[in-house]
């Protein structure tokens, strides 16, 4: 049986590629919970968990009381990386890899072109990436809209595009247990996670771009480094 994780990414991948090939244009309303319940044989909690990670991507948006929307902008897709639930060490790793060069010079640009309302957007992810780690949740949302912020930050819609096509492809830890392999609990990896994000976040409050660019090329070798200990030890065994 599939784990509701992979049940979930399935959904993810089917729905996404029905807005990236222009089945659902932005505005439009997507099918009800219930209905995709039926139409893919799963249940409301992997819809729910699909849901979340297409919101997490910036492909919808949920109205309360309405329904789940497709957002402005969605259906843009200029290249292809293999879905994070498919992808092997190495092509986590790569993708990785990809990250510290887009977004330490997105953190750079941040931190010299940020306005005060997208500060407080920074702020108030990091508010919520601690409040979901206390809960003993995963916090992939607002980890995103962390990395999200910055992006847009930048002002160039370019870099917010690219994070925006990446969604949960940005974190190793919806493929592998990240916390595990760091030899950690989960909650002292994410409490770790929170502690680098601080770092960018305070360098980019202070306008200090070299600090910004370091602390973010920081965070992602060091999530790089936990990738390559895991591939090493596969090879190993």
């Amino acid at each position: 049986m599939k784990q509701p994780r992979k049940l979930a990414q399935a959904v993810v991948e089917r729905l996404a590629g029905r807005i990236r090939r222009g089945e659902f244009k932005a505005g439009d309303k997507l099918p009800t919970e219930f209905e995709i319940t039926r139409a893919f044989g799963v249940s409301r909690t992997v819809v729910r968990e699909a849901m979340s990670r297409l919101q997490a991507a910036e492909l919808v948006e949920t109205r309360h009381g309405i329904g789940t929307f497709v957002r402005e902008g969605a259906d843009r897709a200029p290249f292809r990386i293999e879905p994070v639930e498919r992808a092997t060490l190495n092509e986590l790793i790569a993708i990785l890899e990809l990250r510290m060069s887009i977004e330490a010079e997105a953190a750079a640009l941040a931190a010299e072109r940020r306005s005060a309302a997208q500060l407080a957007q920074m702020r108030r992810a990091l508010d919520a990436f601690a409040k979901q780690v206390a809960q003993s949740k995963d916090a992939i949302q607002a980890d995103f809209r962390f990395h999200f912020a910055i992006a847009q930050a930048t002002a160039n819609p370019h870099f917010a595009d690219l994070i925006r096509y990446l969604g949960t492809m940005l974190f190793p830890r919806t493929r592998v247990n990240s916390a595990q392999l760091a030899g950690e609990k989960r909650s002292a990896y994410l409490g770790r996670v929170n502690s680098e994000h601080e770092k960018i976040y305070e360098a980019i409050a202070r306008g200090a771009p070299e600090a910004a660019r370091a602390a973010m090329r920081l965070h992602l070798e060091s999530s790089r480094e936990r990738l390559r200990r895991a591939h090493r030890a596969l090879l190993n065994s």
